[in-house]
């Protein structure tokens, strides 16, 4: 079956005065109908930029320099195609038109993508008139079911509200109810519980796979939280300094992870049976420069395991499948293989 989004070796740089930022370089993955893929890094390893490639709203100077962005589209003709976001003029028509009716977006702090000076219930009906031949009335109808279907209480009466009148966690359902107005075929959950408590992330997180369930749709979810990914994704992707450092169905990935990066991560995240004021383990050291060129491997200063290696500073980097489903960019790793 052809993937929902299939993206292909894309690049995404930023022209700057001081080099070029390869905030996104190199990156393939695909995800389906009803599948989730998260996608994990620290912070600047080029996660949310992934996410803003696929809407094509990467802020200037940033733009797309190679690669394709596969979206399976249906022709008015009934018949199926893909069309490549990455050849869509940010500003045009189709591209806008795209926007929030097939792909559709849940930001981090909703607080910052409502606008103040409207009722929540105005915007989402905007939403949804923007992409639909409908009445104001059908609209706001559709609104209030879709407030519902999220879990906000008194929907009918929650519509009237304005941003600052809804706690977080009930801002972050309406961010949710916006973006599943147009019912996408893709849904990017961009970091949508890191200001949240954890027993509201637990209900976005359920909430999300419900709405998963009964729509079919595609998701890619976008977080530093692997214990939030482990519970949502099917897939994971595991990125650094813009590159996939490692990719495999969410069970292999944690049970088995191979890269260094991946597995610094996992002993960086507390157990169930950690000691209480134990101190977690970190990873040494910072992500390189964003306009540093590496030929090889970029963990290759903070990784514990290499022992200064040059084969990892010096071998090209690739991204190699090791086992079915399962893909890892480390020299050693696939040298042992």
């Amino acid at each position: 079956m052809v993937p929902t989004l299939e993206v292909q070796n894309l690049r995404v740089h930023f022209m700057l005065d001081e080099g070029v930022v390869r905030a996104v370089d190199g990156v393939t993955f695909s995800v389906r109908d009803g599948k989730t893929l998260g996608i994990v890094g620290e912070s600047g390893s080029g996660k949310s930029v992934i996410g803003q490639s696929i809407l094509r709203i990467v802020p200037p100077p940033g733009r797309i320099v190679e690669g394709k962005i596969l979206l399976r589209m249906e022709n008015e003709d009934g018949t199926k195609g893909r069309l490549d976001l990455a050849q869509l003029d940010p500003n045009s028509r189709q591209a806008r038109s795209i926007r929030g009716r097939d792909v559709a977006m849940i930001f981090q702090e909703p607080m910052n993508s409502f606008s103040p000076l409207h009722t929540v219930g105005n915007q989402i009906i905007e939403a949804l008139r923007l992409h639909s031949d409908v009445s104001k009335n059908e609209a706001r109808n559709r609104a209030i079911e879709m407030l519902g279907k999220v879990g906000i209480p008194r929907p009918e009466h929650r519509i009237e509200a304005y941003p600052h009148q809804l706690s977080g966690g009930m801002r972050q359902r309406a961010m949710i109810a916006m973006a599943l107005v147009c019912n996408p075929r893709v849904l990017i959950a961009d970091e949508p519980t890191t200001a949240l408590d954890v027993t509201i992330q637990a209900q976005i997180v359920e909430l999300l796979k419900q709405l998963q369930e009964e729509f079919g749709m595609a998701i890619l979810f976008i977080s530093h939280n692997l214990g939030v990914v482990a519970e949502i994704s099917h897939d994971v992707l595991v990125v650094y300094f813009g590159r996939v450092m490692e990719q495999a169905p969410v069970d292999v990935l944690f049970r088995e992870p191979l890269h260094p990066y991946t597995r610094a991560l996992l002993k960086s995240v507390p157990g169930i049976d950690t000691p209480v004021r134990s101190k977690l383990a970190t990873i040494d050291g910072t992500i390189p420069e964003p306009s540093e060129l590496i030929p090889g491997c970029p963990f290759f200063g903070r990784c514990d395991q290499c022992g200064g290696d040059s084969v990892c500073q010096d071998t090209p980097y690739v991204l190699t499948k090791v086992a079915e489903n399962h893909s890892v960019a480390c020299p050693l790793v696939c040298v042992a293989g």
